[in-house]
């Protein structure tokens, strides 16, 4: 029951806090109270959207601080297509000084579209793969003219 309630909090303070746009803390802050709430949850749906084992997920869960920053060294690894522990260790080698400075040492550009997602906090933990449809910026059903309508 009272992981139940715990669950129910975490949904809703991660909705509120997505909703309000308070930026990166904000973001990593809902993502460590939804991982205390579930770890064993939040290992399996960190693996499921990032698409990397779970014994690989947890090694990174137990190389950083705070269950969020694993979150983001998946995220980075995707967005320079590096390898988690690669960035553990940037992360490890940059401690303290913030995510700004991981990003720019593997090379994201701060005028790029990822230091820009980075700074605002326009981050996303669905729990769900990348590329699957309906997930993710562009997948929603706008109505965008696609090739051979009306053309």
């Amino acid at each position: 029951m009272k992981n139940i309630a715990l669950a129910a909090l975490a949904l809703f303070l991660f909705t509120g806090l997505a909703l309000a746009g308070g930026g990166l803390d904000d973001f990593l802050n809902s993502v460590n109270i939804q991982a205390r709430a579930d770890l064993d949850g939040f290992s399996a749906r960190l693996g499921a959207q990032f698409g990397v084992p779970e014994a690989q997920v947890r090694m990174v869960i137990g190389s950083v601080r705070q269950p969020a920053d694993a979150f983001m060294c998946l995220q980075l690894g995707q967005w320079t297509h590096r390898q988690p522990e690669e960035v553990v260790r940037v992360y490890q080698a940059n401690r303290g000084k913030g995510w700004g400075v991981v990003a720019k040492s593997m090379g994201i550009k701060p005028g790029s579209a990822e230091f820009h997602a980075l700074k605002r906090g326009d981050l996303s933990f669905t729990g769900q793969p990348a590329g699957e449809p309906g997930y993710g910026p562009g997948q929603g059903k706008g109505k965008g003219k696609g090739r051979g309508h009306n053309k």
